[in-house]
């Protein structure tokens, strides 16, 4: 014998007819955050096209691979500190960004992700130094260059960049700030100026070794 009592039994009804309403917006809900995911990430290929239209679709797809790799760089140090980054989204002419979800400000964290970028960067542009100067590219050393070049910038301290977002996070430190022992806050606050000078350094380095007088391209 069934225990509901009638008006529970119209209920049943009701409540099935609404989530046969309700069912496919959820699915489609679902697909179409999929499919902003991807063509974020797609991105990197409009990116492509633009700068072909400047400096023609080799020195393109090489430029736009060393910003995907100086991303992948936030990306892959946020993943190992356990974090929630999101793909490398592309803005043709202004760059990319990994952006981190629900994640609480911690300035020794905050550096370490934003030292990443530059420093895979860095690595990506002394790899095309090598190959070009192996193989005698002009094509090679140019993209070093630039390569070298945009991390450089990234170190700039000011607002959005990885530079301001290092210079924040060292300014909490270096007052022994984000630590619960101030002394350990402070030793941080030195290991991050440190780093980032010889990183500004190295760069600086790469660009003279890189760089390619125009006559030559």
């Amino acid at each position: 014998m069934s225990g509901l009592l009638p008006e529970e039994s119209a209920a049943r009804p009701r409540r099935a007819g609404l989530g046969r309403i309700v069912a496919p917006f959820l699915v489609t809900g679902a697909v179409l955050l999929k499919v902003a995911g991807a063509l974020k990430f797609l991105g990197i290929f409009v990116a492509v096209g633009g700068y072909a239209l400047i400096w023609g679709w080799r020195f393109a797809v090489g430029f736009v691979l060393l910003i995907l790799v100086h991303e992948l760089g936030h990306y892959v140090e946020a993943k190992r500190q356990g974090l929630n980054p999101q793909i490398p989204v592309f803005i043709p002419f202004l760059g990319a960004y990994v952006a981190l979800r629900n994640q609480p400000f911690d300035p020794w964290r905050n550096a370490l992700v934003s030292v990443a970028g530059p420093a895979a960067g860095g690595v990506a542009a002394l790899a095309c130094l090598i190959y070009g100067t192996a193989v005698d590219s002009d094509l090679f050393r140019a993209l070093a260059y630039f390569g070298f070049m945009l991390n450089l910038i990234n170190l700039i301290p000011i607002g959005f960049l990885d530079g301001g977002h290092i210079l924040r996070a060292w300014r909490v430190l270096k007052a022994g700030g984000g630590r619960p022992n101030p002394a350990d806050a402070r030793r941080l606050g030195t290991i991050v100026a440190a780093y980032t000078v010889a990183l500004i350094a190295a760069l600086a380095l790469g660009m003279v070794a890189s760089h390619v007088p125009q006559t030559r391209l």
